[in-house]
């Protein structure tokens, strides 16, 4: 069954949807986390989706430390969701640390693909349903230029200027 919470966020409200898993913490495996108007997101419940906060109790707690700075990696499950190519450049995007961005030419590289596929890994990136927690705002263009990001140019400045005020010691 899937499920659904808002919350406030210092980026607006997020509407964080799952899925009931069995294994996940608290019982609900997140499937998107969207901010008003993103690009490509779900920016509404649908008809059917049942709304439950406390499913999502962990994950809001997991948010609340982000947003104030004292956690640096999310330890959320998430349903897998979208095209294999998708998935494994959404897979390098996991492992850019917290307080430093790459170029989409690097995560193209991590993913063992020619540095010349950074448009196709920029389109993967603009489907990433998981905002802030899969953290697609930490990818930048090569020249060190802030381009592209779903949830819009204001919350990516957002929050890399929260990750570089808050840096893992």
């Amino acid at each position: 069954m899937t499920v659904y919470t808002t919350t406030p966020s210092p980026l607006g409200e997020l509407l964080l949807v799952g899925e009931e898993s069995a294994t996940a913490e608290g019982g609900t495996a997140l499937t998107s986390l969207s901010v008003p108007g993103q690009k490509g997101g779900v920016t509404s419940p649908a008809p059917g989706w049942r709304e439950d906060r406390a499913a999502f109790a962990g994950i809001l707690d997991q948010l609340t430390a982000y947003f104030a700075g004292e956690l640096t990696r999310f330890d959320i499950e998430f349903t897998a969701a979208g095209t294999p190519f998708q998935q494994q450049v959404w897979k390098a995007l996991e492992g850019i640390d917290y307080g430093t961005t790459l170029s989409y030419a690097d995560v193209a590289e991590r993913c063992g693909i020619p540095r010349s596929s950074s448009r196709a890994v920029g389109a993967a990136i603009g489907r990433n349903p998981l905002l802030v927690v899969r953290p697609c705002h930490r990818v930048i263009a090569s020249s060190g230029a802030l381009t592209g990001y779903a949830g819009g140019m204001a919350r990516k400045e957002h929050l890399l200027a929260l990750e570089s005020g808050h840096r893992a010691g």
